[in-house]
């Protein structure tokens, strides 16, 4: 049995609800022919309406990342289904576990001092952590993590809106996992991230054939286009294919347009 048939076949039960969340997350363990595990469930009804994201909803963008994250055959995002559960229709996700000695292992972000981010790592930005009125900054990196550059590549696919830190999942078995993508596809450029380090880089040929295959699969005719045009709208579709059309022809990481604040508050 596979994680997602798991997720969309279980029975799921309630256990507890993330707080801190701006939207209703709820801890549920899956349970189906004797296999079990931990999930997030995310219904609809308890989401907050979003004046830029009129249409569609944050679970229907979530899976809809996902299927993108599939395509193009790098699994950043755990297996994320739509289906119905206690509360109605919503999301519904792998839990992943991030062990302490896993993040400290695979430590991605960090505050240096110095205006250079040293090996290993690229430079993001100048961050104010000093104490009101003292006027300390420091310079904020993320790991120069191949894990890291193709969550790059898919947040500029998707149009990520908010690719916080915390979003980053390091497991303890050495994989990276992405979450919380409710804020995304928008037919209007919304790109805002920490994961600006490569920007204006050429893209690794990996990438580009990840591009190549996922503009191949969101032909009309083809199975994901179908699938996708069940989750976002057509505007959406058609933006999300110039976006894939744009990384192939300029061959580059994306780079901030200066026209918003690149990087989402708060960052972490």
């Amino acid at each position: 049995m596979t994680p997602h048939e798991l997720l969309a076949l279980g029975e799921l039960t309630v256990r507890g609800q993330v707080r801190e969340a701006s939207n209703a997350v709820l801890y549920c363990t899956v349970e189906y022919e004797g296999v079990s595990a931990a999930c997030v469930y995310k219904p609809i009804a308890g989401e907050r309406p979003l004046w830029d994201f009129p249409d569609g909803t944050l679970a229907q963008r979530e899976v809809a990342a996902y299927e993108l994250s599939e395509a193009m055959g790098w699994g950043l995002v755990p297996p994320t289904v739509l289906r119905d559960g206690p509360y109605g229709e919503g999301m519904v996700q792998l839990w992943v576990e991030v062990s302490e000695e896993a993040d400290a292992e695979q430590r991605l972000l960090a505050l240096v001092e110095g205006e250079e981010p040293g090996e290993g790592w690229k430079a993001v930005g100048f961050a104010d952590v000093g104490a009101e009125g003292e006027g300390r900054t420091a310079l904020l990196v993320h790991a120069d993590d191949v894990r890291l550059r193709r969550l790059a590549v898919l947040d500029a696919v998707i149009n990520n809106g908010d690719r916080k830190g915390g979003h980053l999942l390091p497991a303890a078995d050495g994989r990276l996992y992405a979450i919380d993508h409710g804020v995304t596809f928008n037919a209007d450029d919304k790109l805002r991230t920490l994961l600006w380090g490569w920007a204006g880089e050429p893209l690794p040929e990996e990438a580009l054939a990840a591009l190549r295959r996922l503009s191949d699969d969101l032909a009309e005719d083809r199975p994901l286009a179908a699938r996708l045009a069940e989750l976002i709208t057509p505007a959406e579709i058609h933006a999300l294919r110039a976006r894939v059309a744009d990384l192939l022809r300029t061959g580059r990481h994306r780079e901030p347009s200066g026209r918003w604040p690149a990087i989402p508050w708060p960052p972490v």
